[in-house]
């Protein structure tokens, strides 16, 4: 009698939620578009150049200044380094963000100013920033990128 009441309870306690059966390490969340974009962003100011190419698709295209990277390893063995070194002399301010999703698809659209100097040159632009990406087995993805400046006179 005593085990059956000792069953009772234990079985309603897991139905309610008191206890749970014990489990592997748990996956983390996966990120939304807005937050891929911004680990984008802050592995290229952190200098993580592993880190900045697993958020991009293997398929990435990037056109930057009338330029276009086709492939993430392109991207890669290009253009990346330079990235990190601009980001990480300048300061850039996001000052408009707009982001939506359908289906497997996101887009982030970004403005923003950037000052500070690099490689001797002074900065002080505003940029435009378009990112597209796709769901994948791994999470959201960057599938496409557009960047472009201008002065602000």
């Amino acid at each position: 009698m005593k085990h059956s009441i000792v069953m009772t309870i234990l079985v309603s306690g897991l139905a309610c939620g008191w206890a749970t059966a014990p489990s592997a390490a748990a996956e983390p969340p996966l990120m939304e578009p807005t937050q891929v974009v911004s680990a984008f962003h802050a592995a290229l100011h952190a200098g993580n150049s592993e880190e900045a190419l697993s958020l991009l698709s293997p398929e990435v295209v990037i056109f930057e200044s009338g330029g276009a990277e086709m492939t993430r390893a392109e991207y890669g063995s290009h253009h990346l380094a330079g990235d990190i070194e601009f980001v990480r002399a300048v300061t850039t301010t996001v000052v408009d963000e707009q982001s939506g999703q359908s289906g497997d698809a996101a887009w982030v659209l970004r403005r923003s100013t950037t000052t500070g100097k690099f490689r001797g040159k002074e900065i002080n632009s505003r940029g435009t920033e378009t990112m597209i990406l796709r769901r994948t087995e791994a999470g959201w993805r960057i599938a496409h990128i557009h960047w472009s400046s201008h002065s602000p006179k």
